[in-house]
């Protein structure tokens, strides 16, 4: 019950993210994509600094005494960020919105299959497979969709 739970709510972390994809790439269009990144970066540093302060239990380790590579996972929102506010407005929330989770998805089956960054080892299955290749399919068809429009 609790991985069903956990894959509801990473859907709806999906879903915020597209709705952050589309009003981050409005605001970003009216004052900047830098300024808009910013002002995500700034607002979450704010808000999370806030739940660290009232709900983060204790750990044993911390910051600075975790394996240095695993701080730099942090560095991997800004250029999200930044390409999506550019993106969003030239091709659209959802073409921009599949192609990151098609970009998700192929790393992700690379990182279980290998087990790389200390993650469990996950063997490649036809299925997996087959999810990467639907998945690309939905994006190519999503995209020509906009096209049609033109």
């Amino acid at each position: 019950m609790t991985e069903v739970i956990m894959v509801v709510l990473a859907i709806i972390a999906g879903a915020a993210l597209s709705v952050q994809a589309a009003i981050n790439g409005q605001l970003g269009a009216r004052v900047g994509v830098l300024k808009s990144a910013f002002l995500t970066f700034s607002l979450g540093a704010l808000v999370t600094m806030l739940l660290i302060l009232f709900f983060e239990s204790a750990h044993p380790q911390t910051l600075m005494t975790v394996p240095k590579w695993q701080l730099a996972g942090a560095l991997f929102g800004v250029p999200y960020i930044i390409i999506m506010v550019t993106a969003v407005p030239r091709v659209g929330t959802a073409v921009a919105t599949v192609a990151v989770i098609l970009g998700q998805l192929a790393m992700s089956i690379l990182i279980d299959s290998f087990g790389w960054l200390d993650n469990p080892e996950i063997p490649l299955s036809g299925n997996r497979l087959a999810a990467v290749v639907c998945l690309a399919v939905a994006l190519g068809l999503i995209y020509r969709s906009n096209k049609k429009g033109e």
